[in-house]
């Protein structure tokens, strides 16, 4: 196994691109290869410190070997050769990542090849490249709760280690959907034309389903209500009672909506202690299962649905229910605790701030 030695300007220059935030990860990868080799670890070692295959390490080893600094970026693919030089491409890549133009919050491919003297077809094949885009945003929510970790570690421990002689359910309820009809018939597709509908409905009414998933089985049990209120909640917590056998230990994993904790809730639940109450995170509905259930239910059933009366809307989502339940098809959840936590910890140090 050859030896790497580093010059004081070649360490210098792999340990600035291997931390720098924005610089390619991939690029950022190979300087950690090659810094890890420098310190005379074997090949294996280097791997299984990075998470990558033995044999990644050997070839920028040689690569590094071969070309020094040169040899970690990638080889040049057969074809005419380039006419924009790295430095240009760099200018775009740095600049889009790190700068706004004066009179907007982001970069369009004009006002990028304003700014470097491109033209937009050349800027948009370096996006492209790159897979930047300035166009588009993603939003996201960073939870406050201050038993974060102990949640997460709670609610994922059920999923991947459920309680013997023990249902594990994620409830939630869907509030707020309406029964819309279209203003006019909505036409059919046909051969060349999608199907079409009028911009603007009628509503009549809105109701409210409240949900059970069983992790292991991906069966659903349903109740419809007009209001959610802890009343209501209550009702379907007396559903449940009902329906499963009284031998089992019921594990509800719920949001932190007030209607969950209500004090009739509470009373209830000391009146039943077979059932047991976890909640997700604030602001972390992403971990109960339900809310990728609803998501299914709306984009099968409802979003291009139209119901001309809120009875017709209650039916079909029973219906839809009925039919889920016929084959049902559990979520199958992978990552632990510590997995998404150390995910979300690279993610917060991404963010400014974000860890104070």
């Amino acid at each position: 196994m050859a030896v790497v030695t580093l010059t004081n300007e070649e360490r210098e220059t792999l340990t600035r691109w291997a931390r720098r935030a924005k610089s390619s990860q991939a690029l950022a990868q190979r300087c950690r290869i090659v810094l890890g080799c420098a310190e005379g670890r074997s090949n294996q070692d280097v791997a299984a410190e990075l998470g990558i295959w033995p044999q990644t390490v050997g070839k920028w080893r040689r690569r590094f070997l071969d070309k020094r600094l040169e040899g970690l970026v990638d080889e040049p693919r057969p074809g005419a050769p380039r006419k924009i030089t790295d430095e240009r491409v760099e200018h775009v890549v740095v600049a889009t990542l790190e700068r706004t133009p004066t009179d907007a919050t982001h970069w369009s491919r004009a006002s990028m090849a304003a700014e470097s003297g491109l033209s937009r077809s050349t800027v948009g094949r370096i996006w492209k490249a790159f897979n930047l885009k300035p166009h588009q945003v993603d939003t996201f929510k960073l939870s406050n709760d201050p038993q974060f970790v102990d949640k997460v570690r709670d609610v994922v421990g059920l999923y991947l280690d459920p309680p013997e002689k023990a249902l594990v359910l994620c409830v939630d309820e869907k509030s707020q959907i309406q029964a819309l009809d279209r203003s006019a018939p909505v036409l059919p597709m046909t051969p060349g034309l999608p199907e079409r509908r009028t911009h603007d409905y009628v509503r009549h009414g809105i109701t409210t389903l409240f949900a059970a998933l069983d992790v292991a089985t991906g069966e659903v049990i349903g109740s419809i209500h007009r209001r959610h209120r802890a009343v209501e909640f209550k009702k379907f917590l007396a559903k449940l009672d009902r329906e499963i056998p009284a031998e089992l230990d019921v594990h509800l994993i719920c949001d932190n909506y007030g209607t969950h904790k209500h004090p009739t809730v509470r009373k209830w639940l000391e009146a039943h202690p077979r059932f047991h109450m976890h909640f997700t995170p604030t602001y972390s509905s992403w971990l109960n299962q339900v809310e990728r259930w609803f998501g299914l239910l709306t984009d099968k059933r409802l979003r291009r649905a139209a119901h001309k009366s809120l009875r017709a809307l209650e039916n079909d989502i029973r219906d839809w229910i009925k039919t889920w339940n016929e084959d049902p098809k559990p979520f199958v959840w992978t990552k632990d605790a510590d997995e998404i936590l150390d995910r979300l910890a690279s993610y917060l140090d991404r963010i400014p701030g974000a860890g104070h």
